[in-house]
C-alpha cells in the first residue's frame, strides 16, 4: 500500500510538472544538465566508451564536445518527455512538423500495410504521438519493450496511447499482427532495441563495431508485405523538431536474408553520424559480442 501511495504520488507529480509552460521546463533542464552532468556524473562513463568505439577517428576533444552536447540534450529529452503527459494534438502537429504525411495514406490507397522504423534518436516519444494523427480511420500500433517498473510502464502506455494508437508488447507482436491482418494497418516499431544474450541471433555492423540486433521489423514486413519507411526526426531548434517518412523497402518479399534490417540500421548509422548528440548514447547498447554468445 505505501508503494502504491509513493507512486501514484510521483505519477500526479509528474502531471503537475507536464503543466509548466515550456519555457519554465527549459530552466528546469538547464538545471538538471548541470546536475546530471556535473555533479552526480550520470553514466558519462557509458557515454565515453560508446563515443570512443564509434567514433575513433574523432580527437578526444571531439567526442568531448559530443558528450556534453548530449548531456544537455538529454536534460531538455527528459522535461519533453515530461510535458507529453499533457501535451495536446494541436502542440505535437506544431512541435513535430512531418514533411511527407502522405506517404502512409497514399500506400494505404495501394492497399499496402507500413512498418515505421524509428530510432532512440530525437524526440522519439513525440515522434510516435505524431503518428496518432495518420489515417485515424486506420489502426495503428506502437511495438513497445515493456519496463521493468510496472507503475512507469503504464504511465508510459497512457501517454502513448491517448491519441488512439494500439500498444502491443514486443514478445505479442506475431499473435496481435495476425489478429489485424485483415484491416490496413500502421506499425512502429523501435529499430536499436537490444535484444537479452539469448535472443542475439543475428549482428551487424552500427557504428563501428558488431551490434546485435532484432529481426522483427524484417520478419513481421515479410510475413504480411508490408512496406517499410524510417522516421528520420531532426532537431530544429530547442522544442521542435522535423520529421521526414523515407522509404527503405517497397517489396520486403523479395529482399535478400538480412537486407531489411541493415537498411534500416544504416539508415539510422547515417542519421546519428550527421547530428551525433541526440542519439540515446547513455544506453548500454553493447552489452555483449558475437563471441560472448
Amino acid at each position: 500500500m505505501i508503494k502504491k501511495g509513493l507512486t501514484s504520488l510521483a505519477v500526479f507529480f509528474l502531471y503537475l510538472v507536464s503543466l509548466l509552460p515550456f519555457w519554465l521546463l527549459y530552466l528546469i533542464a538547464d538545471f538538471l544538465y548541470v546536475v546530471i552532468y556535473y555533479v552526480v556524473g550520470y553514466r558519462r562513463k557509458v557515454v565515453q566508451v560508446n563515443l570512443l568505439n564509434s567514433f575513433p577517428e574523432k580527437t578526444e576533444a571531439e567526442r568531448a564536445a559530443i558528450e556534453k552536447k548530449y548531456f544537455h540534450y538529454l536534460a531538455d529529452l527528459l522535461v519533453e518527455t515530461i510535458k507529453a503527459i499533457t501535451l495536446s494534438e494541436k502542440e505535437i502537429m506544431r512541435r513535430m512538423f512531418l514533411v511527407n504525411e502522405d506517404l502512409v495514406p497514399n500506400y494505404f490507397k495501394q492497399n499496402r500495410n507500413v512498418i515505421i522504423a524509428v530510432g532512440h534518436y530525437g524526440n522519439w516519444e513525440w515522434a510516435v504521438l505524431r503518428t496518432s494523427f495518420i489515417c485515424p480511420q486506420h489502426r495503428r500500433t506502437i511495438i513497445y519493450k515493456p519496463l521493468q517498473d510496472k507503475a512507469a510502464d503504464a504511465m508510459y502506455i497512457k501517454v502513448r496511447s491517448k491519441f488512439g494508437v494500439t500498444m502491443v508488447p514486443m514478445k505479442a507482436t506475431l499473435r496481435k499482427m495476425i489478429e489485424f491482418r485483415k484491416e490496413l494497418s500502421l506499425t512502429v516499431f523501435a529499430s536499436d532495441q537490444t535484444p537479452i544474450r539469448e535472443e542475439a541471433h543475428f549482428f551487424t555492423q552500427f557504428l563501428n563495431q558488431p551490434t546485435a540486433v532484432f529481426l522483427g521489423i524484417e520478419k513481421i514486413s515479410t510475413l504480411f508485405n508490408s512496406v517499410v519507411i524510417f522516421a528520420d526526426i531532426r532537431r530544429v531548434k530547442r522544442g521542435y523538431y522535423r520529421c521526414t517518412f523515407v522509404p527503405l523497402v517497397d517489396e520486403p518479399k523479395q529482399a535478400a536474408e538480412y537486407e531489411i534490417t541493415r537498411a534500416h540500421v544504416q539508415y539510422l548509422e547515417k542519421v546519428i553520424r550527421e547530428e551525433p548528440p541526440y542519439w540515446l548514447w547513455s544506453h548500454r547498447r553493447w552489452k555483449f559480442k558475437p563471441d560472448n554468445i
